[in-house]
C-alpha cells in the first residue's frame, strides 16, 4: 500500500497502466489500484496464465456506483504490443536474475513520457539470517540485493528519465522460527550462484530452527525480529534520442601526410 500512496505524486494520473506478475505484488495491491484509477485501463503479466484468469475472475470491489459495475471489463492479459501509460512492478526485480533485461521490456510497454513504478527488497533485507549462516559456516541463504543507487544507474541505461529512489526498513516479528522460514518460504527464491543443489535434510532444518531462535534478537514481547529493507522507485520513459549524424571524415593526401610526420620529427 506504499507504493500507491506515491501515486498522489503524478499531477497527471494514468490513462492505462499495466501491473506486471500480481501475483508478487498481491491482490489487495491490484484492487486498491483498480480503486485510485477507477477509468483507466488496467493490464496484467503473469508467467501463470491461470493465476492471471483467477486476477481477472476477481470483482473490482463492492460498489453502489452505477459508473463502476463495467470496471473489470477493462481488464486484459497484456502482449508485447501492450503500451500503457504507468507500469507497476510490486517486489519483483530483486527475484530477476538479469534486471537490466528486465527494465529494458518494462521500458517497451510503456509510451514516452509514461512511468514506471517499482518496488523491491534491499541490501539490509534479512541481516540477521545472513548473520546465522556464516555463524554455522553455510553459504549465504539468498542472493546479493541491489543497492538503490545502482538501481537508478541501470534505470537510465535501460532508457529511464529522471529516477527517483528510495527506501525504509522494516522489522518483521515472529512467534517463532517455524513460522519465520514459512513466511520466507513464501517471500521468494534463493538465486544464489552458490546455493546448495540439494535438498535439505530435516536435521538440517532442525539444526537452523534451533539456531535461529537462539541467535536472532527479539522484541520486548519474546517476537524474533528480522530486517527488512524496501526499496522504491518510478521513472518516466524518456523520448527516444535523435540518431547521431554521419561522423566527419578528413580525406588527407598521402604526400602531405608524409610532409607533417617529417615536419614532426624535426
Amino acid at each position: 500500500m506504499r507504493m500507491a500512496e506515491r501515486l498522489q505524486w503524478f499531477r497527471a494520473q494514468p490513462a492505462s497502466w499495466l501491473h506486471w506478475e500480481p501475483q508478487m505484488g498481491g491482490v489487495n495491491a491490484h484492487q486498491r489500484l483498480l480503486a485510485l484509477l477507477p477509468e483507466a485501463a488496467s493490464h496484467v503479466v503473469a508467467h501463470d496464465v491461470r493465476q492471471a484468469e483467477a486476477l481477472l475472475a476477481l470483482p473490482a470491489g463492492r460498489s453502489w456506483n452505477p459508473m463502476s459495475w463495467g470496471r473489470r471489463s477493462r481488464l486484459s492479459v497484456a502482449n508485447e504490443g501492450t503500451r500503457v501509460d504507468m507500469l507497476w512492478a510490486n517486489m519483483v526485480l530483486h527475484l530477476e536474475s538479469q534486471p537490466q533485461r528486465l527494465l529494458r521490456q518494462w521500458n517497451a510497454h510503456i509510451n514516452t513520457q509514461g512511468f514506471l513504478m517499482f518496488s523491491c527488497l534491499g541490501p539490509d533485507t534479512l541481516r540477521e539470517l545472513r548473520g546465522v549462516y556464516a555463524a554455522l559456516g553455510w553459504p549465504l541463504p539468498h542472493h546479493p540485493f541491489t543497492d538503490m543507487h545502482d538501481w537508478g544507474d541501470m534505470l537510465v541505461h535501460s532508457g529511464f528519465a529522471e529516477p527517483v529512489m528510495d527506501m525504509e526498513r522494516l522489522t518483521l516479528t515472529y512467534s517463532g522460527a517455524a513460522a519465520l522460514l514459512e513466511d520466507l518460504r513464501g517471500l521468494g527464491r534463493n538465486l544464489h550462484a552458490g546455493r546448495p543443489a540439494g535438498l535439505r535434510s530435516r536435521q538440517w532444518r532442525q539444526r537452523l530452527i534451533e539456531a535461529l531462535d537462539s541467535a536472532l534478537p527479539r522484541d520486548a514481547d519474546g517476537r524474533l525480529q528480522l530486517t527488512v529493507e524496501v526499496v522504491y522507485g518510478h521513472a518516466f520513459k524518456a523520448p527516444p534520442r535523435p540518431p547521431k549524424g554521419p561522423a566527419t571524415v578528413t580525406a588527407v593526401a598521402m604526400d602531405e601526410m608524409r610532409a607533417m610526420l617529417r615536419a614532426g620529427r624535426r
